[in-house]
């Protein structure tokens, strides 16, 4: 059985996939037992939802420390602890420092959400970052994640944030930009502005607390991000010097 701490957009879609699979029973804070059980799991409490086997912590990056600190005391000795972060390199450290020796964790990141993966996960990719993990029980779950369709990627948590500052995070970063600065659909329009608006769109949908947790929590992204400006500030002397 899998516990999962957290039904937010990610989490509804991660626990439908899953409980066609295995029996799952979700901890939340919101009291949504009646959205649960459609998605085919079962509301349980912390205690019972942190003894299972296998336990995914579907939290903000913000709150995924203190949520380690509250499930600690209820593992089981072999259980397996998974984060779906969009960072890496702090749960890989935390999960380190706060899960008692004899627990297993796999930081991992799926680069897919509730709007791309709606009807399937055919194609979609799936970041694993080997934490402490038996090699068996690692090779297990990355030929599950094949069988559904996922592309596996396996890095490190610090090639992984650095990587995605640039993907992620900077995406974000445009997105958020072009909403403040008002971009709407127009009549007279390019191939180029409708993408434009298409990364609009897909960062509207995420939570202001997404995009502040992913930026705050990579220790890659304020270089990123001063880079891009001081390019976008290079073309814009260009312009002024023409």
């Amino acid at each position: 059985m899998i516990g999962v701490f957290g039904f937010g957009r990610f989490g509804k879609l991660m626990v439908r996939y899953l409980a066609d699979d295995f029996p799952v029973v979700v901890r939340d804070a919101g009291k949504m037992a009646e959205q649960i059980a459609v998605a085919g799991a079962r509301p349980a409490t912390i205690e019972e939802t942190a003894k299972q086997k296998i336990v995914i912590l579907s939290v903000p990056i913000s709150t995924l420390e203190e949520t380690l600190h509250r499930v600690r005391p209820h593992l089981c000795d072999d259980a397996l602890v998974v984060d779906v972060s969009s960072v890496k390199v702090l749960p890989d450290r935390w999960m380190a420092e706060h899960l008692p020796a004899g627990v297993s964790y796999l930081p991992t990141h799926p680069m897919f959400g509730p709007d791309s993966a709606a009807d399937s996960l055919e194609g979609k990719k799936i970041v694993l970052c080997p934490g402490r993990i038996e090699q068996r029980r690692y090779e297990s779950i990355r030929s599950y994640l094949k069988e559904k369709g996922l592309e596996v990627i396996e890095t490190t948590p610090e090639e992984h944030d650095r990587q995605i500052a640039v993907s992620l995070a900077m995406t974000h970063f445009i997105g958020r930009s072009l909403s403040r600065f008002g971009a709407a659909p127009l009549a007279i329009d390019t191939e180029g502005y409708k993408r434009l608006l298409h990364i609009l769109e897909v960062v509207e949908n995420d939570t202001w607390q997404l995009f502040s947790d992913m930026n705050r929590y990579n220790p890659f992204a304020e270089e990123v991000r001063k880079r891009f400006k001081k390019a976008m500030g290079e073309i814009e002397r260009k312009l002024e010097e023409i």
